[in-house]
């Protein structure tokens, strides 16, 4: 098993109201599935997500990751664990403007201190892989938004996380560069077991997933599997 969730909650303090974001949310994720997290706006998606990526703690209850209760881990441990376990892919792309396609790619396997020579190869081999090859020291100014999400997408896979964590990766894309987008997911998934959680709100989406848990009002309402379409 790669996660266990068990009975989270979240609340936060809005002022003198408290708003609880998560119920008890509980279920289990295998190593290699292609799980999507759906439900209306304020359902508890993004945080669901970010507790499961270390980027929030959980108000009560337990995330075990590779046997490993997470929210029990130090700061510096926290830090450790992304850097080495977890990928990370936004909306917004989040590169470094100033910073060449390489250059951005680099930066997780650089603050791991790994050797240039290593991290160099890898990132090129990464970049042909997601298509970006001929792209590698243009800047972010320079290539479309289905570009830039590649990019982001062979940052968050530099240090071969056993998670990769994509939260409305194709938000600010047309329905096309969606798809390029997600058949990349789906590749990677299929060819390297690439365990993948990614928070959406188009149904279509889908047909690229293994499963899809729904939440709405801060619980898992609903889950099944999905038939993948070739």
């Amino acid at each position: 098993m790669m996660i266990e969730v068990i009975d989270v909650t979240r609340i936060y303090q809005m002022g003198l109201v408290q708003v609880q974001a998560l119920r008890g949310v509980r279920f289990r994720i295998e190593r290699g599935e292609f799980v999507g997290i759906m439900g209306p706006s304020g359902s508890g998606k993004s945080t669901l997500l970010h507790i499961l990526g270390l980027l929030d703690e959980p108000t009560s209850g337990s995330v075990i990751i590779d046997g490993v209760q997470v929210e029990s881990l130090r700061e510096e441990e926290k830090s450790d664990f992304r850097l080495n376990k977890l990928g990370y892919v936004f909306q917004d792309y989040a590169l470094v403007p100033e910073l060449s396609v390489q250059e951005n790619v680099v930066l997780p396997a650089m603050a791991r201190g790994i050797s240039p020579d290593v991290y160099l190869a890898e990132s090129e081999k990464i970049l042909n892989q997601v298509g970006l090859g001929h792209r590698i020291h243009h800047r972010q100014y320079e290539l479309s938004g289905g570009e830039q999400q590649r990019v982001a997408i062979a940052r968050a896979l530099i240090n071969r996380p056993s998670i990769l964590f994509a939260d409305e990766p194709c938000a600010n894309l047309d329905s096309t560069t969606s798809r390029t987008i997600l058949n990349l997911f789906r590749e990677v998934n299929e060819k390297f077991g690439q365990t993948i959680i990614m928070v959406t709100h188009e149904d279509w989406h889908e047909e690229y997933m293994c499963r899809v848990l729904y939440m709405k009002d801060g619980i898992i309402e609903d889950e099944k599997a999905c038939v993948l379409r070739r």
